[in-house]
Order: C-alpha cells, then structure tokens, then sequence
C-alpha cells in the first residue's frame, strides 16, 4: 500500500501533522507505539499546554483539539489560557478527530526498518502486537500474516516520511546526521494526579498563604474552582511555600531532592483532583536503557513523599490519594535532525524573519537544570522557526517535527513546547500537500 505521508509518532507534532495531512486529502498514516495518542499530553499527564504568543500561525489543529475537548467537558480556558486539557478525554477526542481527517491510525505499532534510495525513503518496515488492526487498515490477507503472534516486516511505500517520535527514531534508522550531546541535557519529570481533593477548601486556604499572584492564583470558572501554585528550591525568589518545604526536610517527610521543582494545578473536567509538575528527576542517568528503571522508581518514590507531605500540609488534601501516575517519562530536551537549517538560539533572540515560517512564538528559553539556581528563563520577543529546520539535510522526504527538530541546545529549550510542536505538525503537513500537488 502506497501512502502520500506516514507520520511517525502519535504525540502532539504527529496528531497535528496526521490530522492535517488526512483533512487537505493525502493519503496519512500514523504509527504510535503506545495503544493510545496524545503522547506528552496523555502518556505524560503535561498539561497544560503553555502559552506560546498572539501571533501564532498553523493553530487550526490546536483550536479543533480544544473546541473538541471543551465540547464533552475536557477543557478550560484559565489564566486566558485555553490549553487547560483532561488527558484522558484527550485520548478519546483524538482517536475522534483522526477519524474524521480520514487518516489512518496504527497503534501498539512500531517502525523496525526502513528502505531507501537516491536520498529518498522508499519503504518503512512495521511490527505489531497480535490485537492491533494492522490486517483491517492496510487489507493484508491471510496469507501475508505472517506470524500468528506478531505481525513481522510489513512493508509500507510512501511519498514522504515525518519523524515525530521525539527521539529521531526515524532518522536513525536511516544513519541521518543527528544533533546534540551528553553534556546538554535537562533533567526529565515523572507527572502524577491526587484525587479526592477539596479543592474549594485547598483554594481559600492557598489565597490566603500565598498573596504573590504571579505565583498563585485561583479562579471560580462555571462554578469549578481552579488553582495554580508553584515552588522551587532556587533563591531568586522568596516563595510562600518555602517553610514548608523546609520543615517537611526537616522532619524527614521530603528528601532535599523531592523539593527541587514543585508546581500544581487543577485539571479540566476532574473537580476534585489536581495535577502536578513534578517530581523532577535529578539524578545523572540517561532516560533510556538499562538505567531506565532506576529513573522511574526514584521518580515513584519521590511521588509518594510527595503525596504524604500535600496530606500533611496542605488543608483540603486529608483524604486524598494519588490516583494517576505518567506511564512515561516528561522528556525536556533528546536528541534532534540536522535539517537542511540548524535554527541558533542567536536566530531566536534577533527575532530572524524566514520566508516559510512555521512557527511564530515568543515562549521563553527554559532550560530546566538539576542544580540549585543553574535553570534558565529568559523572556524573548517574538521569533519565526523555517520550515528547513523540519527538513532532513540527508533525505529529500523525511522531516522531523516537534522536539526533535534541527536546532541548537538553547533555541530548542523554547520551541520545544506543545503549541510550538503543534505548529511544527501542521506547518510540515501542509507543506507536504504542497509538494504532492
């Protein structure tokens, strides 16, 4: 089966570019390893999506999700923020909104090989576990089944390839020139939820600690309370919250650690319980491989100090319990294409204008460290990413989009947020329908 554009990875670049991609008439496939999309926003409970600017461009997809999501209770539009998500109707609105780009989906899918030639990719190779609908999507019969456990090396022709794995998983397979190193890196999170919240409670008890509103505020919105609050143990600032953190370490409820970055909130559609930031990882070890497990028990551990200091401490939390943990890791910063441009953090700061833009933002450099007072937010004015910076240098079909795009350490720690990967799904896509025309 021929396709005009499969998209590789099903988070918020790959969503955008599939949905695109299907609803301007190509022929898309989208493969997600996971049984469900949404990626950062689902699998990494990371919400809410962040402001990006006045002035976005390729926003269709990110406005659908949210008149989608507001639409069965899943969204809220707080600090004149729309990007306030339920994670979980997300997976249910997403699954809707492919369906109705005509875009075919394969999840629990994964990319094992890819084929190429003259600096174009001719064929992807897949694998899947039994349950998938593989046979349905791309009508294999019988015969070409061939391993009852696992569908093997199913062979997938198309026109054009995105990368949107977030890892140039893609790229790598087909030996591509990748950018960054050991030594740049950001310490990754472990997101969870705490249920059976009293909010109302929590939020009268927080207006009064913390009087600092560019810290925390609390909203009444259609009758729900909604709150944000935050905590770091960097001294550039006096936060409310600090005592008790301290006495917390003190009294052995927290590690020193569990305190490095500290930031909660409310969640659209779940009155009752509240979403956090947090805990950040800040150990030495890489995200993957065999050190990979280490990470995910300090990280549970880590939640569960964390969950007993907010019963501890905070009024309205007595009776809850942590009620989700992220099935995957809040990656800030992997590694990334070498594009036909390598988009500088010099380029983001002079605001450098770009004949095809596909992302025009003004979202701050966040370089987020492991150690005390080392992370960087530094304000920005507005700048333009070009569509070279999602186009390979070494195949003339394969882009990358989201946070695996060609750009240096810094510049990357701005765009790599979702409405800027957003952008970077849709800007591709539509620049893909422009070349099959």
């Amino acid at each position: 089966m021929l396709y005009d554009v499969v998209i590789a990875g099903g988070g918020t670049a790959g969503c955008a570019a599939a949905y695109t991609a299907g609803r301007l008439g190509l022929k898309t496939l989208l493969i997600e390893k996971r049984i469900h999309l949404g990626g950062s926003i689902t699998s990494g409970l990371v919400i809410p999506a962040m402001q990006a600017g006045q002035n976005q461009i390729n926003t269709d997809f990110f406005n659908n999700l949210t008149a989608e999501l507001r639409s069965i209770g899943g969204q809220v539009t707080y600090m004149k923020n729309q990007g306030w998500f339920n994670p979980e109707l997300t997976k249910i609105v997403l699954d809707k909104m492919m369906t109705k780009a005509n875009a075919d989906v394969l999840l629990d899918t994964e990319i094992q090989k890819a084929e190429y030639e003259n600096r174009r990719i001719t064929r992807l190779f897949i694998s899947s576990s039994p349950y998938s609908c593989i046979p349905q999507i791309l009508s294999l019969s019988n015969e070409q089944i061939q391993n009852p456990l696992g569908i093997l090396s199913i062979p997938i022709e198309t026109r054009y390839v995105i990368d949107a794995t977030g890892n140039c998983e893609v790229a790598k397979l087909c030996g591509c020139e990748l950018l960054g190193n050991l030594q740049e890196q950001q310490p990754v999170s472990l997101r969870f939820m705490m249920s059976g919240v009293d909010v109302e409670a929590f939020g009268r008890w927080l207006l009064d600690f913390d009087t600092d509103r560019n810290v925390t505020t609390v909203e009444l919105i259609d009758g729900v309370t909604h709150l944000s609050t935050a905590y770091t143990w960097d001294s550039d600032k006096e936060w409310a919250l600090k005592p008790l953190f301290d006495d917390a370490v003190a009294k052995n409820i927290l590690e020193d650690r569990d305190r490095n970055y500290f930031q909660i909130f409310t969640t659209a559609g779940m009155p009752s319980t509240i979403a956090f930031n947090c805990p950040r990882v800040i150990e030495d070890r890489k995200a993957e491989g065999p050190e990979g497990r280490q990470i995910y028990q300090a990280a549970r551990e880590s939640i569960l100090r964390l969950s007993n200091f907010c019963k501890e401490y905070f009024p309205g939390f007595e009776k809850a319990y942590i009620s989700n943990i992220a099935d995957m890791l809040g990656v800030r910063v992997s590694q990334r294409i070498k594009g036909k441009y390598v988009y500088t953090i010099d380029d983001l700061k002079s605001g450098k204008k770009f004949t095809n833009p596909v992302v025009t933002a003004d979202y701050p450099v966040d370089v987020h460290s492991s150690e005390r007072d080392k992370s960087t937010l530094h304000e920005s004015g507005e700048y333009q990413l070009p569509i070279e910076s999602l186009m390979s240098a070494d195949f003339d079909n394969l882009f990358a989009a989201g946070r695996c795009l060609s750009a240096d350490f810094l510049a990357q720690g701005a765009l790599r947020v979702q409405p800027s990967c957003f952008a970077m799904g849709e800007g591709v896509a539509k620049y893909i329908v422009e070349l099959c025309k």
